[in-house]
């Protein structure tokens, strides 16, 4: 059985979510790898105002590929989480409820999971073209200077993903 879940992601909708379930997911996520993550958390630290609001948002790790004349972007499949995994733990602090990646991700991670409420999507690597033709709408927001790793918001429509880990320590990879 598939799931819909339209953003904003709640701790309601968080706490529904099981590890093993089927989502697709609507509505705005946000784009950022290692060096947004980074960008981030810095700007957190110096108190500067963030490029969007964290409380209940998704983000997705990946940096799409140009979009060829016509398309809205380029492939767009998820990159290796365990690299946000220094950073994680921050955002899941201040409102962060949904990640997307492919891969293991730290115990600090998990923790901050259970600590604070969040659930970390799995989207299949290797299939970024499919996942391209949900993004309805991309709009940069944040840090032009990282190319295609800059912040960007998405609009997403049945957006497919498994749910790896949930808020309650469970994990297709292992209990946690």
């Amino acid at each position: 059985m598939e799931i819909k879940i339209t953003t904003p992601l709640t701790k309601d909708k968080v706490h529904s979510l099981k590890a093993g379930d089927n989502v697709l997911l609507s509505g705005t996520i946000y784009t950022a790898r290692d060096a947004a993550h980074k960008k981030i958390c810095e700007a957190i630290s110096k108190r500067e105002e963030l490029p969007f609001d964290l409380k209940n948002s998704v983000i997705y790790y990946v940096g799409p590929c140009p979009a060829k004349p016509g398309e809205i972007i380029g492939s767009c499949g998820p990159t290796t989480s365990g690299r946000m995994d220094a950073y994680a733990p921050t955002l899941i602090s201040l409102g962060e409820t949904g990640m997307i990646g492919k891969g293991e991700r730290s115990q600090e991670v998990y923790a901050a999971m259970r600590n604070y409420g969040a659930v970390y999507f799995g989207a299949i690597g290797g299939c970024g073209a499919l996942i391209a033709s949900c993004v309805k709408s991309v709009k940069e927001i944040a840090y032009p200077e990282l190319l295609s790793e800059s912040v960007k918001q998405l609009e997403v429509e049945d957006f497919p993903l498994v749910v790896i880990a949930d808020c309650f320590g469970n994990s297709l990879y292992k209990k946690f």
